[in-house]
Protein backbone atom coordinates (compact mmCIF):
# COMPACT_ATOMS: atom_id res chain seq x y z
CA UNK A 1 0.00 0.00 0.00
CA UNK A 2 1.56 3.54 -0.79
CA UNK A 3 1.19 6.44 1.33
CA UNK A 4 0.32 9.97 -0.22
CA UNK A 5 3.10 12.60 -0.83
CA UNK A 6 1.14 14.89 1.13
CA UNK A 7 0.88 12.79 4.13
CA UNK A 8 4.73 14.00 4.73
CA UNK A 9 4.23 17.10 7.54
CA UNK A 10 5.20 20.55 5.61
CA UNK A 11 4.27 18.57 1.96
CA UNK A 12 0.42 19.53 0.85
CA UNK A 13 -1.56 19.12 -2.08
CA UNK A 14 0.49 20.75 -4.53
CA UNK A 15 3.69 18.86 -4.21
CA UNK A 16 1.23 16.06 -4.13
CA UNK A 17 0.22 17.17 -7.71
CA UNK A 18 3.53 18.24 -8.79
CA UNK A 19 5.21 14.81 -7.73
CA UNK A 20 2.81 12.90 -9.54
CA UNK A 21 3.06 15.00 -12.62
CA UNK A 22 6.90 13.90 -11.98
CA UNK A 23 6.14 10.53 -12.13
CA UNK A 24 6.65 10.32 -8.14
CA UNK A 25 3.08 8.92 -6.85
CA UNK A 26 4.13 8.01 -2.79
CA UNK A 27 5.75 9.39 0.08
CA UNK A 28 7.81 5.82 -0.27
CA UNK A 29 8.79 6.66 -3.43
CA UNK A 30 9.67 9.96 -2.65
CA UNK A 31 11.57 9.58 0.31
CA UNK A 32 13.37 6.32 -1.61
CA UNK A 33 14.60 9.32 -4.62
CA UNK A 34 15.56 11.74 -1.75
CA UNK A 35 15.30 14.92 -1.93
CA UNK A 36 18.07 15.54 -4.96
CA UNK A 37 16.69 13.18 -7.23
CA UNK A 38 12.94 14.35 -7.00
CA UNK A 39 13.64 17.77 -7.50
CA UNK A 40 15.57 16.88 -10.03
CA UNK A 41 12.52 15.26 -11.17
CA UNK A 42 10.01 17.70 -10.86
CA UNK A 43 12.24 20.00 -12.80
CA UNK A 44 12.46 17.83 -15.86
CA UNK A 45 8.46 17.76 -15.64
CA UNK A 46 8.33 21.18 -16.18
CA UNK A 47 8.18 22.41 -12.25
CA UNK A 48 9.52 26.67 -12.01
CA UNK A 49 13.11 26.03 -10.09
CA UNK A 50 12.09 27.53 -6.51
CA UNK A 51 14.63 27.81 -3.80
CA UNK A 52 11.94 27.97 -0.85
CA UNK A 53 10.32 24.88 -2.67
CA UNK A 54 13.85 23.13 -2.75
CA UNK A 55 14.62 23.48 0.92
CA UNK A 56 11.00 23.11 2.57
CA UNK A 57 11.68 19.23 0.30
CA UNK A 58 14.45 18.51 2.12
CA UNK A 59 13.73 19.53 5.68
CA UNK A 60 10.12 17.79 4.81
CA UNK A 61 12.20 14.91 3.91
CA UNK A 62 14.59 14.69 7.13
CA UNK A 63 11.17 15.33 9.47
CA UNK A 64 12.05 18.76 10.04
CA UNK A 65 10.04 21.97 10.12
CA UNK A 66 10.47 23.74 6.88
CA UNK A 67 12.03 27.09 9.00
CA UNK A 68 14.62 24.77 10.54
CA UNK A 69 17.11 25.98 7.61
CA UNK A 70 19.10 28.33 8.27
CA UNK A 71 22.96 29.67 8.31
CA UNK A 72 25.25 27.58 6.81
CA UNK A 73 22.85 24.54 6.10
CA UNK A 74 20.64 26.82 3.71
CA UNK A 75 24.04 28.02 2.33
CA UNK A 76 25.24 24.68 1.35
CA UNK A 77 21.58 24.18 0.43
CA UNK A 78 21.45 27.08 -2.33
CA UNK A 79 24.93 25.68 -3.68
CA UNK A 80 22.99 22.29 -4.24
CA UNK A 81 19.85 23.80 -5.64
CA UNK A 82 21.58 25.98 -7.95
CA UNK A 83 23.21 22.64 -9.42
CA UNK A 84 20.22 21.09 -9.88
CA UNK A 85 18.72 24.00 -11.28
CA UNK A 86 21.58 24.28 -13.73
CA UNK A 87 21.93 21.20 -15.18
CA UNK A 88 17.79 21.55 -16.01
CA UNK A 89 17.72 25.24 -17.51
CA UNK A 90 20.05 24.41 -20.02
CA UNK A 91 18.73 21.08 -21.26
CA UNK A 92 14.95 23.55 -21.32
CA UNK A 93 17.18 26.12 -23.15
CA UNK A 94 18.61 23.65 -25.81
CA UNK A 95 14.89 22.69 -26.28
CA UNK A 96 13.93 26.23 -26.74
CA UNK A 97 16.36 27.04 -29.23
CA UNK A 98 15.79 24.00 -31.42
CA UNK A 99 12.09 25.63 -31.52
CA UNK A 100 12.97 29.27 -32.67
CA UNK A 101 15.23 27.42 -34.98
CA UNK A 102 12.68 25.22 -36.27
CA UNK A 103 10.26 28.55 -36.65
CA UNK A 104 13.12 30.57 -38.30
CA UNK A 105 13.23 32.97 -35.25
CA UNK A 106 16.81 32.54 -34.20
CA UNK A 107 19.22 34.58 -36.61
CA UNK A 108 21.65 32.74 -37.79
CA UNK A 109 24.81 33.87 -36.26
CA UNK A 110 23.10 32.87 -32.94
CA UNK A 111 23.55 29.52 -34.26
CA UNK A 112 26.63 29.30 -35.06
CA UNK A 113 28.03 30.59 -31.79
CA UNK A 114 26.81 27.35 -30.15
Amino acid sequence: MSTPVSTIPNLGPAMERDCARAGIHSAEELRALGADAAYGRLLASGQRPHFIGYYVLVMALQGRPWNDCKGAEKAALRVRFDALKAQHSDTDLRHLEAVLDAIGVIAPERLQQQ
